[in-house]
């Protein structure tokens, strides 16, 4: 305790110095609005695309550096906190609730900061105006989902909102895989503010007792000196708010009329704001019982959020889901989880390079499979929408959809259209090169005739090596891996997709 005591003006500075308690409510107060029920939520939802306008996307990442700093913030109040339990301080319910479960904090924010490399929100739609300038549309919808649920994230209610926002403005792709990593990011956010805010009371509870025990100590040992105690705190102008009071009072309310002495003059100075010591220990107890429900939501949400099938709500929610069900061959409903997303993802990629949006992508691709299969000799892959977006037809979809190729891709496509040949030609090419430059390497040295030959022989068999070991890493590099696709028989095989394989043998 008395280590403690003497360490108080190291941990008022050392808060400062940390930015935790730059003003004395906190810099910024815990994400916590006027709660909404479900059917307010979706409302909300509606409200809020409408009143979101997208800027430009040069804003500079903000996110990361955010998170780095919220890490250091909430290691610094467990300090603080950790330091008052060992000097027998009373901890209020919130960091109680913090210091059990920071081992899920620590554990979340190294999950943030894996699923969120540098540079990976600067594909998502940004915000142009409004207290989320800058930030991804998604974080600003997280927020306001922690925000109207006082930290607590449910998926009825994740999934409600979100479909309300999208009946005004539809969401990427991107967006929704982001809204978990969102969501982490922003709880962490409400749990940095929450925390300041218990840091600052922490504070000024320590204060409280440095004076208490100052007043106390003196009471039994010199009660003389008891006023000059009382003017010390009065010149040092201790904070004038609801922890310290709160703290204060009930150190020394009950212990006899002389340590009543220093509640007097509190009362006195609290009726000139027109406060009394009882209305400030009412807000004091509300405000930690505010406190310890923000912190328990919070980190019950960011157990949910390890729990959600996230898959399963992405393809729910997205709007490119529900068009591509629509395939005339009614085969992409069939196929895996990993085909899907395939599909998904071309749709995406094919909408970055070109005007289009991702639905109307997706609708396109519908439109030239239903096409096909109204034709009289259709039938087959062509009815399928995978056939326009994973095989030959992916050029008919590019070009109606104005996609605008890379270099890169462009070499891909050239390299694709005629794989054998670019791959042996390359071959020779190279081999040519470097057993032409040995060849009039040895001739300018005097070599010819049959010697001329042996060495042109050799370099050619030695040099082809090389060349096939070049090309076969250049190939890794420009043409990509394509997966098959695959039907889902997770549930087992249906009638009609069953057969039967023999295989001859002889025992």
């Amino acid at each position: 305790m008395t280590k403690l005591i003497g360490n108080l003006p190291h941990l008022w500075a050392h808060l400062r110095g940390n930015s935790l308690t730059p003003k004395r409510s906190g810099d910024e107060p815990p994400l916590r609005s006027e709660l909404f029920s479900a059917s307010q939520m979706e409302q909300h939802g509606k409200t809020l695309a409408g009143a979101h306008t997208l800027g430009p996307d040069h804003f500079a990442e903000k996110l990361l550096a955010r998170l780095g700093e919220n890490e250091n913030v909430l290691l610094n109040v467990r300090e603080l906190l950790t330091e008052a339990l060992k000097g027998n301080r009373r901890v209020t319910p919130a960091g109680e609730w913090l210091l059990d479960n920071f081992y899920l904090i620590e554990e979340q924010i190294r999950t943030a900061k894996r699923h969120l490399p540098k540079g990976y929100s600067k594909g998502l739609p940004r915000l142009k105006n409004g207290p989320s300038a800058g930030l991804p549309r998604v974080y600003d919808i997280a927020l306001e989902i922690i925000s109207h649920g006082d930290g607590r994230v449910d998926p009825d209610g994740l999934g409600s909102f979100v479909a309300a926002y999208q009946t005004v403005a539809a969401l990427k792709l991107g967006e929704l895989w982001a809204i978990p990593i969102m969501l982490r990011l922003a709880l962490i956010e409400n749990l940095r503010r929450v925390t300041m805010r218990i840091a600052s009371h922490r504070t000024d509870r320590n204060l409280a007792d440095y004076w208490a025990d100052r007043i106390t100590a003196t009471a039994e040992q010199n009660p003389k000196d008891l006023i000059l105690v009382i003017a010390d705190m009065a010149r040092s102008n201790p904070p004038m708010v609801s922890s310290f009071i709160a703290e204060l009072t009930r150190r020394l309310k009950g212990q006899g009329p002389t340590l009543a002495l220093p509640l007097t003059w509190i009362e006195q100075q609290l009726s000139e704001s027109g406060l009394t010591i009882e209305q400030l220990i009412q807000s004091e107890n509300q405000q930690q019982a505010a406190d310890q429900l923000s912190i328990s939501n919070s980190i019950g949400s960011l157990r949910f959020l390890g729990a959600m099938d996230w898959r399963t709500f992405v393809e729910t929610m997205s709007i490119v889901e529900r068009t591509l069900c629509e395939d005339p061959a009614g085969m992409y409903g069939g196929m895996d989880f990993a085909t899907r997303d395939q599909y998904r993802h071309v749709v995406e990629n094919i909408a970055k390079s070109g005007p289009l949006s991702e639905n109307e992508v997706a609708r396109v691709a519908i439109r030239l499979a239903g096409e096909r299969k109204g034709h009289a000799n259709g039938g087959g892959r062509e009815d399928h929408v995978g056939f326009y977006l994973i095989d030959k037809g992916l050029e008919e979809l590019e070009g109606l959809a104005g996609v605008r190729l890379s270099f890169t891709e462009t070499v891909r496509k050239v390299v694709r259209r005629s794989p054998l040949f670019y791959y042996l030609g390359a071959i020779c090419i190279i081999t040519a090169i470097f057993t032409g430059y040995l060849l009039t390497e040895a001739h300018s040295m005097g070599l010819c005739g049959p010697w001329l030959w042996f060495i042109g022989a050799l370099s050619l068999l030695c040099v082809s090596q090389l060349a096939i070991a070049l090309v076969n890493w250049l190939t890794t590099r420009v043409v990509t891996p394509r997966f098959l696709p695959r039907m889902d028989f997770s549930r087992g095989i249906p009638r009609e997709s069953s057969a039967l394989v023999i295989v001859p043998t002889m025992l």
